[in-house]
């Protein structure tokens, strides 16, 4: 699951337009820009095992960022932090980030713990890699149709929120393209630099958003 994270990200924006979508597409992988700078400095450890399909990453140790008590601490958090920035809508913040927890259990294979160290769940649709991409393009299509309604309501340009929709696509693509698991800290690297890009992007919305309403 990767850019299906960011449903959550686009209908919050579009419940919430008040929130910045840098934001919303930030908490949407919090837990995973955890999970990335946890692995490069050791804590959190996983395996990557070409043999299993759909995807080769064993990720046998992160609870720190995975277990679902660590989930809804993030969560917890982050709308708390939110909500003193932007008011009560930044509690749906908490809730985007706490949504990643939730499609991860689609797609993962049994190791999400559900105390801090087990016992691990996980529906496995990594393992049909065409159904799991079917499911993370639905989430976030349908949530786009939404999106760009309520921003043709709101009379705001669509090109920026369909600009950031490609550059996702471009993104997921990139991620789907055959070859060699690089090294687990390197996998962390990796994931950090995508959700680098997808806030960036996010950001450019948000500022041609800004020009919009002034």
């Amino acid at each position: 699951m990767f850019v299906g994270h960011f449903a959550a990200s686009v209908a919050a924006k579009a419940a919430q337009p008040r929130l910045p979508f840098w934001a919303c597409v930030g908490a949407a992988q919090l837990l995973d820009i955890g999970w990335g700078s946890l692995v490069i400095a050791g804590v959190e450890k996983l395996r990557l095992d070409p043999t299993l399909p759909g995807s080769p990453l064993d990720l046998y140790f992160m609870p720190y960022t995975h277990s679902l008590p660590a989930a809804l601490l993030w969560s917890l958090v982050a709308g708390w932090l939110a909500a003193r920035k932007w008011g009560k809508s930044g509690w749906w913040i908490g809730a985007v980030v706490f949504s990643h927890w939730l499609t991860d259990l689609l797609v993962h294979r049994p190791d999400l713990p559900l105390g801090l160290f087990g016992p691990k769940i996980g529906l496995g649709l990594w393992n049909l890699p065409v159904l799991e991409m079917i499911v993370e393009l639905g989430l976030l299509g349908l949530a786009m149709c939404i999106w760009i309604a309520a921003r043709k309501q709101a009379r705001l340009a669509v090109r920026p929120a369909i600009g950031w929709f490609v550059a996702m696509l471009v993104l997921a693509s990139i991620n789907a393209l055959p070859g060699e698991p690089l090294s687990p800290a390197g996998m962390g690297a990796l994931a950090l630099f995508g959700f680098a890009v997808a806030i960036a992007v996010a950001l450019l919305v948000d500022r041609a958003d800004h020009r919009r309403l002034r």
